[in-house]
């Protein structure tokens, strides 16, 4: 989990910055779409690439009601960093934290009656009851709880219940396809989800939230917006699909600009090879500049011959193979100095590349370009403190 790095004294090799102030908005934005529904701000995978703490922090400032994450470990960082929002970890283990999870006030996801055995056992032996959401499997077909084991866990849950070892905190689901308008599966999903919550709610389960949209839902479908909303890649400024809108579209603003600084500028003659396995030779004499970021940093090596860069005010494209720690990108002619600002993508404001020129060069999503950013790269987080 990163936290907010300090501003830099002399320039980076390279820096991923942070724009929390564009965060905050993008949460105000979104909890505008969602009238009447709480927000769940997703920091899962350290907030997207973007820094656990720091994102968390904004988004909380900003009006989310809850945080999420995937891992418990995630879950109790943000609780050991003094974070006392209402907080939700859904992807467990056998043998997993169950304890520490219930002494922290963590709402943890049951998708199974194994869990169910773990957390009550958990729950007794922390001497307090546990905070527990049961997911349905209402389509998508990984976690959750299929339909016909749904019986069996929410009675199980409510027997736990009765004894005092859990409560019953919420019902909820994910959807598989929400991000392609007009998918049947969609309306099929909420259908299921509808019968499965009327069932545990027959039954006696009185949850606190209720709760399927993710971003693309939480934009576009208000009829999925039950209690709570749970904006994950939205929340930073990334349309969750370019068929839907992109982020300007839905008042949104990329919140991570990637940038280096050219590392060498050097002449070179005609047909001269570029990287391993010279996949390119330069159709002339040229001049190349040398970006010291690779698939180690996290730019994608499918990003070879097609990812885009914008030096000096024009866009280049990764010449040849993208190595460990480097890339190279054929400048013309042109010269800027070693240390000119290399920038792979941002929000677009200066002609930059964006994330989602980096998913389309690469065959992928923009989730993935910047969820990948590796450890090496500093995240350097701008405008933490809100206004007024």
């Amino acid at each position: 989990m990163s936290e907010t790095a300090a501003e830099p004294t002399a320039p980076l090799r390279a820096r991923a910055e942070i724009d929390l102030a564009a965060l905050r908005a993008n949460v105000r934005a979104l909890r505008a779409r969602a009238k009447g529904a709480a927000l769940m701000a997703v920091v899962k995978s350290d907030a997207y690439g973007h820094g656990a703490l720091p994102c968390a922090r904004a988004a909380v400032d900003a009006g989310a009601d809850w945080l999420g994450t995937a891992t418990p470990e995630e879950a109790l960082a943000l609780r050991a960093a003094g974070l006392g929002t209402r907080l939700l970890c859904w992807l467990w283990v056998p043998g997993g934290p169950w304890r520490q999870a219930v002494e922290a006030d963590i709402d943890v996801s049951l998708s199974g009656t194994w869990a169910l055995r773990e957390v009550t056992e958990a729950a007794r032996q922390a001497g307090r009851p546990a905070r527990v959401q049961l997911k349905a499997d209402t389509g998508l077909g990984r976690n959750g709880c299929q339909p016909a084991d749904w019986p069996d866990l929410v009675d199980g849950a409510l027997r736990a219940e009765r004894e005092g070892l859990l409560r019953v905190t919420g019902l909820w689901s994910h959807f598989a396809c929400a991000d392609e308008p007009g998918h049947p599966s969609v309306a099929a999903q909420l259908a299921r989800f509808r019968e499965m919550v009327a069932y545990a709610e027959g039954r006696g389960v009185r949850p606190e939230v209720r709760h399927i949209a993710n971003s693309p839902a939480t934009l576009t479908l208000p009829e999925t917006h039950f209690d709570l909303v749970r904006p994950g890649i939205a929340m930073y400024g990334i349309s969750p699909s370019p068929e839907i809108g992109t982020p300007a579209d839905f008042g949104l603003r990329p919140v991570m600009t990637l940038s280096a600084s050219l590392a060498l500028v050097k002449h070179v003659p005609a047909g001269h090879g570029v990287s391993y396995g010279h996949h390119y030779a330069t159709p002339g004499a040229t001049t190349l500049g040398l970006v010291p970021v690779g698939y180690a940093d996290g730019v994608p090596r499918h990003a070879s011959g097609t990812g885009p860069v914008l030096i000096d005010g024009k866009w280049r494209t990764v010449a040849g193979r993208v190595a460990m720690d480097q890339f190279v990108v054929d400048l013309g002619g042109d010269e800027p100095e070693a240390g000119t600002e290399a920038v792979l993508f941002g929000p677009g404001d200066r002609g930059e590349p964006t994330a989602e020129d980096w998913a389309q060069a690469c065959g992928t999503i923009a989730y993935e370009i910047v969820t990948r950013i590796g450890t090496r790269v500093p995240r350097v987080h701008v405008n933490g403190h809100q206004e007024g």
